[in-house]
């Protein structure tokens, strides 16, 4: 029997159907957090549509404390892809395969997210699950969802190379007396503002080179429907400085 290289013209290409849709307080690709559950306040949705809006798809799976979601980069697809990426945790300087990161610029844009499972609600026909930790821009589309088996899935022994540990939280937040005053107007508010704003800091959004530099520069993050401007005061504190409301 021979081997035969199956070429270009012989592989198959397929057409999937978004399942859900993220609902997200991520509004913009900077500040999402660059792994899932890094930030635990942060709280989203995935909304079952077409077909798969119906409660019988989703029977059972509260059993599950955790969900992989397999979705579409759909924020990053049209700029396209190249063989070699500079990944953040290597400082953003040095070039590997994309294949051997979690680069959002990827040959097929698909990436994979372990989210924590809140609950699952119907209402008026429509099915929801509430997860938290998610990493993922709002309006992302999902394509499949498979309950987190920690038996299979959380292999301690495992190699990750450059990627082996947690990366550390290296900024302190604090903020100032106008972003105090503002966010009293949000105590009452389930999303739990100061804390997600907070825990995104933390891991200092800022491109990867600038980890460890000064930067007098005023940055600013979409989170839910705000805008918060922040800057760095010190090597290791971030001072929030206001939010205003965005309008559509």
């Amino acid at each position: 029997m021979s081997n035969t290289r199956k070429t270009t013209d012989d592989v198959q290409s397929f057409k999937f159907d978004a399942l859900g849709v993220i609902e997200s307080p991520y509004q913009e690709k900077f500040a999402i957090p660059r792994q899932p559950n890094l930030v635990s306040a942060a709280k989203g949705k995935v909304v079952l549509v077409g077909d798969a809006n119906n409660h019988e798809l989703v029977r059972d799976i509260e059993q599950f404390s955790h969900l992989w979601l397999i979705f579409v980069f759909h924020g990053t697809q049209e700029q396209g892809w190249k063989p070699l990426v500079r990944p953040p945790r290597l400082g953003g300087n040095v070039k590997t395969g994309v294949l051997a990161t979690r680069s959002t610029f990827r040959p097929n844009p698909i990436g994979m997210s372990v989210v924590k499972l809140d609950k699952v609600t119907t209402e008026k026909k429509q099915t929801i699950l509430h997860i938290s930790g998610l990493d993922l821009l709002n309006g992302t589309p999902i394509i499949d969802i498979k309950p987190y088996v920690p038996y299979s899935d959380a292999i301690i022994d495992a190699d990750a190379g450059f990627a082996q540990k947690q990366p550390e939280e290296v900024l302190s937040v604090i903020f100032s007396e106008q972003m105090q005053a503002e966010l009293i107007k949000y105590e009452q508010d389930d999303r739990n503002l100061a804390l997600l704003i907070e825990q995104v800091l933390k891991q200092d959004p800022r491109p990867a080179y600038k980890r460890g530099k000064t930067d007098d520069k005023v940055y600013g993050m979409s989170l839910y429907d705000l805008n918060i401007q922040w800057q760095l005061i010190a090597l290791d504190t971030v001072l929030v400085l206001n939010m205003t409301q965005i309008t559509k």
